[in-house]
């Protein structure tokens, strides 16, 4: 694809974006940085259980948190990477392209999912990327919470975890027949409509609250 279709391709919208139904598509030329872009859905999902397992323990054995408070700021955690996925979803990965740089930018970020959403190497963030964030994230929130932030973000790496979970489950598995089909309906419209609308991936709730839902 050539710079100037790639700019043109993306400073448009997502329906302009034909997804193809398997394969895949090299992003860099330098082999180290183009596999750091893939990896194996394992291995995300073992890292932050991980992570959110050994911020727990540190919670439980190195501060004076009740359970009741620690149970109470890990589901409140959860609840809140539910908002922090929409936003990111909706106005990050889909972020408005004026130049051929943001247009880059996004591809890299989002837009090759769009074009391969089969591509299982890419349906979750590169672990280096994600980890560096859930790093950051914690001595940030540290300021904010203090001792709180041990139980508060090993709710949202778990929210983290399960959002990477169904978003596997549905761009490979046929959806289920009970009520998690809703997830699967909902996303496959956002990839196969326009995707302007329904960017909650794990639950549909902030698409209804920020009226993002699809439209009949």
């Amino acid at each position: 694809m050539s710079k100037v279709n790639l700019y043109s391709l993306l400073s448009m919208d997502y329906s302009t974006i034909k997804p193809q139904s398997k394969g895949t598509k090299r992003l860099f030329k330098n082999p180290i940085l183009e596999k750091l872009t893939r990896t194996h859905i394992a291995v995300p999902l073992v890292i932050f259980l991980l992570y959110a397992s050994v911020l727990l323990y540190w919670s439980v054995t190195h501060t004076s948190l009740s359970a009741g408070t620690t149970i109470g700021m890990f589901f409140l955690g959860v609840f809140a990477f539910t908002w922090f996925e929409y936003l990111t979803h909706r106005y990050i990965f889909h972020m408005s392209t004026g130049t051929e740089k943001r247009a880059k930018v996004q591809y890299t970020m989002h837009g090759i999912h769009h074009e391969y959403p089969k591509d299982k190497e890419r349906l979750a963030m590169p672990p280096l990327i994600s980890i560096s964030i859930a790093t950051i994230l914690l001595f940030v929130l540290r300021l904010i919470l203090g001792d709180l932030v041990f139980s508060f973000l090993p709710g949202f790496l778990v929210g983290y975890a399960f959002y990477l979970s169904i978003h596997y489950m549905i761009h490979t598995f046929q959806p289920p027949k009970n009520f998690f089909k809703v997830l699967w309906i909902n996303h496959s419209m956002h990839h196969y409509k326009d995707g302007v609308e329904i960017f909650g991936v794990s639950s549909p709730l902030w698409d209804y609250v920020y009226g993002t839902i699809a439209r009949k």
